[in-house]
C-alpha cells in the first residue's frame, strides 16, 4: 500500500489514521438530516469540523440512509456546488458523496479532491469522470440500493464477497487509469448488511486491507450501534468512538465520523498507548 493518499493537489500521509468529517447538505440523513441543509449551515459546519481536526470533509447532497428516495441531478447540484465553492479556501481535501457522474464532474470542477461513491463507480461514465481528474475515489460495497437494501440481506460469506467485489472494483479503476494511490475501499457498514454482517466485516478489516489500498470504516452513529446499546442516534457517541478505535486497530486507515473532535481525542489516546514500550 502507498504511504500516502493522493487527493487532487493534496497528499495525505497514512502513517496515522485519517478522520473524515461528515457534512450532510440534506433534509433527511439518518442522524443530522436538516441541521445543515442550507448552504450557510453546511459551510459553517464544514469549517467547524476542519477546526476540530478533520483531515477530509465529505459533503453529500443525497441521503443514502435505508429507505431513502433518490434526489434529482439538479437538486443535488444545487445543494453541493455552493458548499464546495465556499470551502475552496480550506487547506484540506473536500470529498463529495455522490453516485452520479454528472455531479462528480461538476464537483471536481468546483474543487472536490475526492469522490465517495456508495456504488463504487458503477454508473456509466463514472470511471471516466474520476479517471480524467486527479481526484481520489472511495469505492464502497452496497448490496442492493438504499431504498430496499436492508430487506433481509443474505451472503454466503460476507467477508469474502465484499473483499472480492472491492478488489474487482479496484482493478477496474486501475484499468481505467486511476492510480492505486488515489483509491480507498469501504466495506459499507449498514449498506445491505445485518448487524452480524457489520461485525464480521469489522473483525476482518485486515482481509480488506490486503487488497493493498487504504480501508475506510463508517460506523458513526449507525443503527447497528443502536441495536448493540439500545440507544438512539443522538446517544451513540461512546459507541461510535469504540467502533472507530476498533476499526483502526483492525486495519482501517480512515474513519468517517460525525464527531471529529471526540474521535481525534480517542485516536490520540490509542496512538499514545500503542507507541509505548
Amino acid at each position: 500500500m502507498s504511504a500516502f493518499l493522493r487527493c487532487g493537489r493534496f497528499r495525505l500521509a497514512l502513517d496515522r489514521p485519517l478522520v473524515m468529517g461528515v457534512v450532510n447538505v440534506t433534509p433527511d440523513s439518518f442522524y443530522d438530516g436538516g441541521r445543515h441543509a442550507s448552504t450557510a449551515a453546511a459551510v459553517a459546519h464544514g469549517r467547524r469540523l476542519a477546526e476540530e481536526g478533520a483531515d477530509i470533509l465529505d459533503v453529500g447532497g443525497e441521503s443514502s440512509r435505508p429507505g431513502s428516495e433518490a434526489v434529482s441531478l439538479d437538486e443535488e447540484l444545487a445543494r453541493v456546488l455552493p458548499v464546495l465553492e465556499a470551502l475552496r479556501d480550506l487547506e484540506r481535501p473536500v470529498s463529495v458523496d455522490t453516485t452520479k457522474p454528472e455531479v462528480m464532474r461538476a464537483a471536481i470542477a468546483h474543487g472536490a479532491a475526492m469522490i465517495n461513491d456508495i456504488t463504487a463507480l458503477a454508473a456509466p461514465g463514472a470511471l471516466d469522470a474520476v479517471a480524467a481528474s486527479g481526484a481520489a475515489v472511495c469505492l464502497m460495497h452496497m448490496k442492493g440500493e438504499p431504498k430496499t437494501m436492508q430487506a433481509d440481506p443474505v451472503y454466503a460469506d460476507v467477508v469474502v464477497e465484499v473483499r472480492d467485489f472491492l478488489a474487482a472494483r479496484v482493478a477496474a479503476c486501475a484499468a481505467a487509469g486511476i492510480a492505486r494511490e488515489r483509491i480507498v475501499v469501504d466495506p459499507g457498514i449498514g449498506f445491505g448488511k445485518t448487524l452480524a454482517h457489520n461485525l464480521a466485516l469489522t473483525r476482518h478489516l485486515d482481509a480488506l486491507a490486503g487488497i493493498g489500498v487504504p480501508v475506510l470504516a463508517g460506523w458513526s452513529r449507525k443503527s447497528s450501534l443502536g441495536r448493540i446499546t439500545g440507544r438512539a442516534a443522538e446517544e451513540r457517541l461512546a459507541a461510535s468512538l469504540a467502533a472507530a478505535l476498533i476499526a483502526v486497530q483492525r486495519g482501517a486507515r480512515i474513519v468517517r465520523v460525525h464527531d471529529v473532535a471526540a474521535t481525534r481525542d480517542a485516536l490520540a489516546v490509542l496512538a499514545a498507548i500503542q507507541g509505548g514500550p
